[in-house]
């Protein structure tokens, strides 16, 4: 034990004596650079570079990297490019080499499931290991720094960013948003990490009525305990920057929000790294009313303590003169520098400023069959068993024929999801495994597969129909791929109606009139409503957007070649009515007793309060049997713990993965408390017929919360403990006191 902490001591130490060092360096660098030079680190601009075709540098940028007045680009994708950019770069004076960023939130060019699938797969080893592939084929192709995680707490599916982030939990939030630092950074300076970028700071995910953009109205109270603590975590993780968020926060832009970024951030957090702008938000500050114009825009926003512009081009030419008429102390300038400054230390790009521009390297990382494999067991924990009432699924193997229907089932693209990265030249078709490739390299040549469009994701047209219908009347089997279309999820897709667009339903109606065994995918970015589908079929798997892998992901799980173990990360809504709908809210003095009750209770009079599909839900082949609940005390002092047990059994006839949730209530505090609240959970793989004991642990932490003072404080009296498989699947209770 004594050898261990003086490991630890020395680790602690060198690692100290690094950051001198950088340090040292830094202060060094700064004396040499003139205001003009200070500024230019601070500006970000777009290479416009995306999609395809040869580089092309805008004469005016050139200039200005050449002159050392831009200190970071986004939108610039391979190596023969970041290093065509760097060569201008170490043409300044200084030669301070720039930072290259990019959207990389859910893969490079292996494209992983959206953020919220891989939320439901409650994974946090694997969510870590999607953004380390993601991390190494981003660097390798000359990638400094990602911007992500998105790790805004989302209770509206209305927002279409909700498929970028984990969904409507601040505990589950948290976890995932540490797992994914890790993940994208690793060791920063390591030839296979790149620098997260924590967004968006703050509470961008309760933008009124789900409109994108939209301001925030909340409470300090609901702040500090909902929607901040996943960006603790991740600044716990180790994160190197933030990113502003577009919203406004009870009258305050974000953006030229102090509280938010120098209070909390950078005061009471103590972050290190370094704030940088969502694109334009500097200079939208005009729009949202807060002032004049760039100018004031600039004051605002380095005032409050955001330190790089993405392309507002605010700083770049307002803030010398700010800082020349007093408006604007230098020491704003230069604490906003040493940090970008002490990044790009950190990355060793003033060692070697091409250190991440290796094309055999790039073409290694791009091309690694691993990063496939991987990429497909993600994808399958991803996907969420609705329903299976009458055991249609897994389907057999022997199965003679097979309808596959719907306007989904050959699209490539399709399956990537909004936030792809879209690479130079990059063939969807071969890159991308169509369900119904998936579904061919499943069953080979001993099932006969029919095909039929059937209709569109949207419109009204039904001449697909009956060619649909002859496909399944020719069947053993259907199975239906419906859904949204890619671009109806991400950012600026907000929706008002968030049922299954077009005439969909209306095809699984006339499917199901057949006769026939149907088995519908659900393709989407949120939760979206099928109340119809819902009520008439009896296996529904939710399929999200998978990503590179995604046809053979869902054939290993049609065929039980991976048994499904995705459980929700946001309540699934009956109506839009009921939005914003979550788990963990409060009782109210007049709650609903039953689903029923609607006579001066809080309820709707023509609506259950319930959502159709709750948080942490999700089915499975096998069944589990929850027994043996066990506290070690039930009675604590605040300086003491609760270890708590329980026994999980298999109960079916195959190996499956269960999501053992542990919720709490608080039954009385100084302020209301939900009714139930996730405060830990674990996966656990059982064979049939296998048992095993896990164990939980209950401390002071997992009991606090924000009081009408903002203290985080643990109170005492007593508390439920509930376990069980959903949010609203309790299988076992008990209780302790908090003494």
């Amino acid at each position: 034990m004594k050898k261990r902490t003086i490991i630890i001591l020395l680790l602690f130490s060198f690692a100290g004596i690094a950051q001198q060092s950088i340090d040292k360096k830094v202060n060094a660098l700064l004396k040499q650079m003139t205001l003009e030079e200070k500024i230019g680190q601070l500006n970000q601009y777009t290479g416009n570079n995306q999609a395809t075709g040869p580089i092309t540098i805008n004469p005016n940028k050139e200039t200005e990297i050449k002159q050392g007045l831009i200190g970071s680009m986004l939108n610039v994708l391979g190596t023969k490019y970041t290093r065509q950019y760097q060569e201008l770069a170490m043409q300044s004076r200084l030669k301070i080499p720039l930072l290259f960023g990019q959207d990389v939130i859910h893969g490079y060019k292996t494209t992983f499931p959206i953020p919220l699938a891989e939320a439901a797969s409650w994974d946090l080893e694997a969510m870590e290991l999607s953004a380390r592939i993601a991390a190494t084929e981003a660097a390798a192709s000359g990638i400094h720094w990602t911007f992500a995680p998105m790790v805004d707490i989302a209770r509206d599916p209305r927002w279409g960013r909700v498929m970028e982030g984990a969904g409507e939990d601040t505990y589950l939030g948290s976890k995932i948003a540490y797992a994914r630092v890790k993940g994208f950074q690793g060791k920063l300076g390591d030839l296979n990490s790149v620098m997260a970028c924590v967004k968006h700071f703050a509470a961008y995910g309760a933008a009124v009525g789900g409109r994108d953009y939209n301001s925030v109205d909340m409470s300090e109270r609901m702040l500090w305990e909902t929607y901040l603590p996943p960006f603790k975590a991740a600044l716990d993780a180790g994160a190197a920057t933030f990113m502003n968020s577009f919203n406004d926060l009870n009258g305050i832009p974000a953006t030229g929000n102090k509280y938010l970024q120098r209070d909390i951030l950078k005061g009471k957090w103590n972050f290190q790294g370094f704030v940088v702008s969502d694109w334009g938000s500097i200079g939208e500050m005009v729009n949202h009313g807060y002032v004049k114009d760039n100018e004031g825009a600039a004051l605002a926003a380095i005032t409050a303590g955001s330190d790089m512009d993405m392309e507002s081009n605010a700083y770049r030419y307002h803030l010398a003169e700010l800082v020349k008429e007093n408006k604007v102390p230098i020491a704003l300038i230069d604490d906003a520098v040493k940090r970008i400054l002490h990044k790009k230390f950190e990355l060793g790009l003033f060692d070697d400023p091409y250190k991440y521009c290796n094309p055999e390297r790039e073409q290694a990382a791009l091309n690694n069959p691993q990063h496939r494999k991987i990429a497909r067991e993600v994808a399958a924990k991803s996907i969420v068993l609705l329903k299976n009432d009458n055991a249609v699924l897994p389907l057999s193997k022997g199965i003679k024929t097979i309808a596959f229907i719907g306007p989904l089932v050959k699209e490539h693209k399709q399956n990537m999801g909004f936030w792809a990265v879209e690479l130079p030249d990059l063939d969807y078709d071969k890159q991308v495994v169509s369900q119904w490739e998936g579904l061919q390299n499943k069953v080979g040549n001993a099932t006969k597969l029919l095909y039929a469009k059937g209709c569109e994701t949207t419109g009204n047209n039904k001449e697909g129909f009956a060619e649909a219908i002859a496909a399944a009347n020719q069947a053993d089997v259907v199975i239906l791929s419906i859904g949204e279309s890619w671009n109806m999820s991400g950012e600026a897709k907000s929706r008002s109606n968030i049922h299954l667009p077009g005439v969909q339903e209306e095809l699984v109606k006339a499917i199901q009139e057949t006769g026939k065994p149907v088995v519908v995918l659900i393709n989407a970015g949120r939760p979206i409503i099928f109340n119809d589908t819902a009520d008439s079929v009896s296996s529904i798997l939710y399929t999200w957007w998978l990503g590179t892998e995604a046809g053979n992901a869902i054939a290993d799980v049609l065929f039980g070649d991976y048994n499904p173990s995705g459980k929700l990360p946001m309540s699934f809504p009956r109506e839009e009515g009921q939005i914003p709908i979550y788990y963990n809210h409060f009782n109210t003095g007049r709650p609903a007793p039953n689903e029923t009750a609607t006579n001066y209770v809080s309820a709707y009079t023509d609506l259950k309060n319930s959502p159709r599909f709750p948080f942490g839900y999700g089915l499975s082949y096998t069944t589990f049997v929850y027994t043996n609940l066990k506290l070690a005390k039930k009675k604590i002092k605040s300086n003491e713990s609760i270890d708590v047990s329980v026994m999980i059994t298999n109960s079916g006839k195959v190996a499956g993965e269960e999501v053992v949730q542990l919720y709490l209530r608080d039954k009385v505090g100084s302020v209301v408390r939900p009714i139930i609240e996730l405060k830990d959970f674990q996966k656990i793989k059982l064979n049939a017929g296998e048992s095993k004991t896990i164990k939980f642990h209950i401390d002071k932490e997992k009991l606090s919360f924000y009081n009408a003072n903002l203290q985080w404080v643990a109170e005492p009296g007593d508390f439920d403990l509930m376990i069980g498989s959903s949010s609203s699947d309790i299988r076992l209770k008990d209780s302790f006191e908090l003494l």
